[in-house]
């Protein structure tokens, strides 16, 4: 009986080592499956951490990177505007440059019109320049016949007075009294032919003008008001040269000063000297030199 209570507490005893190295054993294998644990886990922060910082250091670049993609954005869409502002303004310049030659075009056809109308009237003025040299030259040998009987004339009246007898009373054969009946119409007729001479001839005389004015005498052919330009009738072989400044006068009315331009032989284009006068004068104004 006493060997019984003896064996029960050993047997107790025993049964609680045996419990304690199992509960060791199985804390112990908990502890290394949980130090592994944590290990495994551990690592699994370090490389979390490792990857984190790539992560941030990859977020910084691109931080840094969207910086510089913005900063190239805001200047590319400045380059843009310049280049839309230019490219406005070479469109207004092309624009414009279209509706200049346009213009020019239109002006040049205009000229060409104005030129060929210019041309037929200064060809039409050449003719009839032409035809009136021709017209003075026959009142030339007209006036050179006149004034040789008008000469012959006054010879005849200065031997009638010598003699203390008017002509108009001299009596002489037929043939002598129809001679000096032919002379006196004859030098009535030399004095008509001056006249038509003075008011035809297109070339310039010296001649006191009506204005008081002293110098070559013309008249106004053709008028360009376009151009503000003149055709006189006068040209090198009266004498006239560039920049020679006459007066027109209209109706003996004095109108304006206009400068030669350019010499032919038997005419000249003058400008205005002011613009005013081109719609003062007409085509036959008087036209008068100026004394230098």
């Amino acid at each position: 009986m006493a060997e019984h209570k003896l064996k029960s507490p050993v047997l107790v005893l025993i049964m609680l080592v045996i419990v304690s190295v199992a509960l060791t054993g199985g804390t112990f294998f908990l502890l290394q499956k949980e130090k592994a644990r944590n290990t495994a886990l551990q690592e699994e922060l370090d490389d979390i951490k490792t990857r984190l910082r790539v992560t941030e250091n990859k977020l910084d670049e691109s931080k840094k990177t969207v910086a510089d993609l913005g900063a190239k954005l805001d200047d590319a869409q400045t380059k843009i505007a310049a280049l839309s502002s230019d490219l406005d303004q070479e469109k207004t310049a092309k624009e414009e440059a279209l509706a200049k030659i346009e213009q020019l075009r239109i002006d040049l056809e205009q000229q060409k019109g104005l030129r060929q109308d210019l041309e037929k009237k200064v060809n039409q003025a050449q003719k009839d320049s032409e035809k009136m040299q021709t017209q003075l030259k026959d009142l030339e040998s007209r006036k050179n016949e006149l004034e040789a009987k008008i000469k012959d004339l006054e010879e005849k009246a200065s031997q009638a007075q010598s003699q203390g007898v008017e002509l108009g009373k001299i009596v002489v054969s037929p043939e002598a009294t129809a001679g000096a009946a032919a002379v006196v119409p004859a030098a009535k007729a030399a004095a008509r032919q001056k006249q038509a001479k003075k008011a035809a001839a297109p070339t310039a005389v010296p001649i006191a003008t009506t204005a008081g004015v002293s110098g070559l005498e013309g008249k106004v052919l053709v008028i360009n008001r376009d151009y503000s330009f003149v055709v006189i009738n006068l040209g090198s072989k009266d004498g006239v040269n560039v920049g020679d400044v006459f007066s027109i006068y209209h109706n003996n009315k004095y109108i304006g000063d206009v400068k030669v331009e350019k010499v032919h032989d038997s005419m000249a284009a003058a400008g205005f000297v002011s613009s005013d006068i081109k719609d003062k004068i007409n085509e036959g104004d008087q036209v008068v030199s100026k004394t230098k």
